[in-house]
């Protein structure tokens, strides 16, 4: 049984090998990658390293041969990139003859008016039109996505938003890793779709679990998207970086990831990390950088 991790030096792509590499003999895992270079590490372990680019099919046909089960995580990139890519991956994932498919998904992907739903709408809608027993990783949003705004507060600024009361499924990375590899190595998991999340809370509880975790009150600023790029636009965000800021707040605030899940307790055997105990954890990372 040989399984197979893309973008297996990202931030997610790292954490699942090493939940894997606890479990399941090192030759029987490989991974895809750019540049083999940054997985000299992996290789050094018995990892078997492949070149693998989401844009250069041949590179992906070598990737993919003899891998009985993959785990494709999404790329980075707008919509249309990100599509193309995994399509590409999908396609190559066929070809192989590969025999499980699990995929990292998007909240409630089918049916999200999400500005990124459009890119995981159509992974998944490839994946079942190869007819190639799959699992859908639906991940909510990752804690990590608010450092930023956390290294804010520890330096006295407020928690802005403009999010309103909408709600999030926060959650570790560590914790969707641990769910994409015993999803991978594991059996039972064809043709299923898991929506994985935390509890689902506002910015607004989310600011007051930073500030239980700091033992100081964290003030919240609600402001209008308007206000939010102008202030974003202030703290020396990139501008190209600023309209998926705005859009993420808006998509928030329209409830798109407000979706409600215990499937972490079904791969972990436990609900997903609690808010004050993952808080401290990126607190604590902060500060030792």
């Amino acid at each position: 049984m040989k399984m197979l991790v893309t973008g297996a030096t990202g931030k997610l792509g790292s954490k699942v090998v090493e939940t894997l590499l606890k479990t399941v003999p090192a030759n029987q895992l490989a991974v895809s990658v750019r540049n083999p270079e940054k997985a000299e590490g992996l290789r050094a372990r018995g990892v078997e390293v492949r070149q693998g680019d989401f844009d250069r099919t041949e590179t992906l046909d070598t990737a993919f041969a003899g891998i009985d089960r993959l785990l494709i995580i999404s790329a980075d990139g707008d919509n249309e990139t990100r599509i193309r890519q995994h399509t590409n991956a999908v396609a190559a994932a066929e070809r192989a003859g590969v025999k499980f498919i699990a995929y990292t998904s998007l909240a409630n992907a089918k049916e999200s008016k999400n500005f990124l739903a459009p890119t995981h709408q159509a992974t998944e809608k490839a994946i079942l039109k190869t007819g190639i027993p799959y699992s859908f990783l639906r991940n909510n949003w990752y804690l990590e996505n608010e450092i930023s705004s956390i290294q804010g507060v520890l330096a006295e600024a407020p928690w802005v938003t403009s999010a309103g009361n909408g709600k999030v499924g926060w959650a570790l990375q560590q914790d969707y890793a641990k769910a994409a590899a015993a999803v991978l190595s594991g059996n039972g998991h064809e043709n299923t779709i898991y929506e994985l999340s935390g509890k689902l809370l506002t910015h607004e509880e989310l600011a007051s679990a930073l500030g239980t975790v700091l033992g100081k009150e964290v003030p919240v600023q609600q402001v209008d998207d308007a206000t939010y790029a102008d202030i974003m636009k202030g703290a020396g965000v990139p501008d190209f970086l600023i309209p998926m800021l705005v859009d993420i707040q808006k998509d928030i605030r329209e409830g798109t990831l407000e979706i409600e899940s215990n499937d972490f307790e079904k791969l972990l055997g436990r609900p997903g990390t609690p808010i004050t105990e993952a808080l401290t954890q990126i607190v604590n990372g902060i500060s030792t950088k």
